[in-house]
């Protein structure tokens, strides 16, 4: 069972919302069609998260790459620096803090097209 399905953000934290107790499971899981499988739905599903996991052999267009896109974006711009690309850090705090300039760098440009900034 891949972990990342059961856990897909192990260090998120709590997740915005609604007033009262804060949720700190999401409520939707996306994944692709490799997970297409009813023992991983019913395992993602007992966690009490609903999973929205593309079927086998159905026709592309069931809407799950818009959410996905904005996931393999983000890391494909993250790629464009050198540093991040390959790790070359021992320490994950080093590491953490270069991830955290690039993605300040990113949302700087972004700002800067949309003259937000």
């Amino acid at each position: 069972m891949p972990m990342r399905l059961l856990f897909p953000c192990p260090r998120c934290g709590r997740t915005g919302g609604r007033r009262g107790r804060p949720r700190r499971r999401p409520v939707k899981v996306f994944a692709d069609r490799a997970y297409d499988h009813d023992k991983y739905r019913a395992l993602v599903k007992a966690k009490g998260i609903r999973p929205v996991i593309a079927r086998r052999g159905v026709p592309h267009g069931s809407g799950l790459g818009e959410y996905r896109y904005v996931v393999e974006q983000a890391i494909a711009l993250l790629h464009w620096f050198r540093r991040l690309r390959i790790r070359w850090e021992i320490r994950d705090d080093i590491h953490e803090a270069f991830l955290t300039i690039g993605c300040a760098i990113i949302c700087w440009r972004r700002l800067k097209i949309h003259a937000l900034c």
